[in-house]
């Protein structure tokens, strides 16, 4: 269907929709990226944010669009795809990220978005819409990522600790208040790197299902650099509510800490981003803070908050799915 066929102000409204779920998307996981190093007392919060933000931006230049590839053509099949579908998929995202921010839940954006996206595809054109190779890499990462980041994370703690074995607290906590920033940078990095593609992925979606873009077409720029500086954006007025479990309610974290869990959850998002793999950096994140918590004594974990964090990770596909179903069918009501 044509954008001059129903209306190009959709298709407009649509465009402002999937910016402020993205915008949505870097305020909710903010906390990813800045946790650890305000938590650490490396940076004050408004320092921290500011300073994620720019590196959400600076992953225009670095990342391969092969997330965006994922979103928009290997996740729900993009000949059923309509403004109906795209409206659905972002309200369901939206919500489930508003309730979650609320709660001060660290859910995951990327699954609640491929959460829409399944839930208005299925309720379209039933579950022979979805591509099942791209709905079963990310369904498959909810439990990968967060392992990955966990071995990574106290591998690295482990490694530290035999690196600096002869030296002073005050001189490793000096060592690594300085070295916090450079990790804490390339998380930001591939934060954005991998979250600002997923909005790029469901735009170039409406624009091809309107035919103001050709398959065969790349993603225009002006969709690149909205998405990335929509997300930065997001970052810069951060999500505090979640920051305070991410930071301080799982274990206690040091400077050693913050750098191990920031370098291991950084390592696994450039891994998935080069993948193509739409991947949760919230997901990530946890599993690396864990990590980190466990390689001195699994005391100093709180398993109960990680538990409800796993509840919230195993509910947000289904929950935005059921979402983006109702929202669909509102969709086709009012649109």
């Amino acid at each position: 269907m044509h954008s001059l066929q129903i209306g190009l102000w959709v298709v407009v409204v649509l465009v402002a929709l999937a910016l402020i779920f993205d915008f949505i998307n870097g305020f909710h996981d903010a906390a990813n990226s800045i946790a650890t190093v305000v938590s650490t007392g490396v940076l004050k919060p408004h320092q921290a944010v500011a300073f994620a933000a720019v590196f959400n931006v600076v992953a225009l230049f670095v990342f391969q669009l092969k997330v965006a590839t994922t979103i928009g053509k290997g996740t729900i099949d993009p000949g059923i795809v309509d403004h109906y579908v795209v409206f659905g998929a972002l309200i369901g995202a939206i919500s489930w990220n508003l309730i979650t921010w609320y709660y001060g839940i660290p859910s995951s954006s990327s699954h609640a978005l491929i959460g829409g996206l399944v839930g208005a595809g299925v309720a379209k054109a039933g579950s022979g819409a979805l591509v099942w190779s791209g709905v079963g890499k990310t369904v498959a990462f909810i439990l990968i990522s967060p392992f990955l980041g966990f071995l990574l994370g106290s591998l690295l703690m482990i490694a530290v600790s035999w690196l600096f074995f002869r030296s002073t607290p005050a001189r490793v906590d000096r060592w690594f208040r300085r070295l916090q920033l450079v990790s804490a940078s390339l998380y930001s990095l591939g934060h954005g790197g991998n979250d600002a593609q997923k909005t790029m992925g469901i735009i170039w979606m409406l624009l091809i299902a309107t035919g103001i873009s050709a398959t065969n077409e790349p993603i225009p720029v002006w969709v690149i650099v909205c998405c990335y500086l929509a997300m930065g954006f997001g970052t810069l007025f951060g999500g505090w509510r979640i920051v305070k479990t991410m930071g301080q309610k799982i274990t206690k974290l040091k400077p050693v800490g913050g750098f191990c869990a920031e370098t291991g959850g950084a390592i696994t998002l450039f891994l998935a981003t080069a993948l193509g793999i739409p991947v949760s950096t919230t997901h990530t994140i946890t599993g690396a803070i864990v990590g980190v918590g466990s390689t001195t004594s699994s005391r100093n974990v709180r398993w109960g908050v990680a538990g409800s964090i796993v509840w919230a990770w195993i509910f947000t596909i289904p929950a935005s799915a059921l979402i983006a179903a109702a929202a669909w069918w509102l969709g086709t009501l009012v649109l």
